[in-house]
């Protein structure tokens, strides 16, 4: 097998990951949360602790099904595939909490995989600097030269992400680098961080 074809199989079973995920799991977990919101509204006559024993569990069904659509759509959201890069990133720039400048020039659609990876840099790097780095502000670049796709990605946040150290970084680097791509960290104690990828992009 080729590396192009390793790489399209590794796709293909991310996609069916994605459908068991969004026709079995995420519906099994809307019928519980849809059956225990049931339970509360229907039994009044239910013993307090009853009761918060099932609010709470209600509670969780819905976070649950919150965190599952998050990891279904940074796995590969339908609008990626239905209308491309810019689409899904501009979706993604809203949903982040937190302001995103975006810019995208593209001279045309780049092959699936290579989209998909872009895009779950950019996911991951939005995520981290939220969730992790404590920043007020993001800007994302990504724009085509040539046969290379470029993606920057930058935070105004705490800094000293690492990528040699065994965090979520390190799984950006390998996914870039399963298309022979380049992957940098630039990220000094204090901020700002900035994330680059480069993707061959050649059809």
């Amino acid at each position: 097998m080729s590396r192009t074809d390793l790489i399209e199989a590794v796709d293909a079973e991310r996609r069916r990951i994605e459908r068991d995920l969004h026709d079995g799991t995420q519906q099994r977990l809307v019928s519980l949360a849809v059956n225990l919101g049931l339970a509360i509204a229907t039994r009044p006559d239910l013993p307090s602790d009853a009761r918060e024993v099932i609010a709470r569990a209600h509670l969780e069904a819905k976070e649950a099904i919150a965190e599952l659509n998050d990891l279904v759509r940074g796995l590969h959201p339908a609008v990626l595939e239905d209308r491309g890069l810019d689409a899904a990133l501009s979706g993604l720039a809203a949903r982040t909490p937190l302001p995103v400048r975006l810019r995208v020039n593209l001279e045309e659609r780049v092959a699936p995989n290579v989209e998909s990876v872009a895009y779950f840099v950019i996911s991951e790097a939005l995520t981290n600097a939220t969730k992790h780095a404590n920043a007020m502000r993001a800007e994302v670049i990504v724009r085509q030269v040539g046969e290379v796709l470029r993606v920057r990605v930058t935070d105004d946040g705490l800094g000293g992400a690492d990528a040699a150290a065994g965090t979520g970084l390190t799984g950006l680097a390998k996914r870039v680098g399963s298309l022979d791509g380049a992957f940098h960290v630039s990220s000094p104690v204090g901020g700002p961080t900035t994330i680059t990828a480069e993707l061959p992009c050649a059809r």
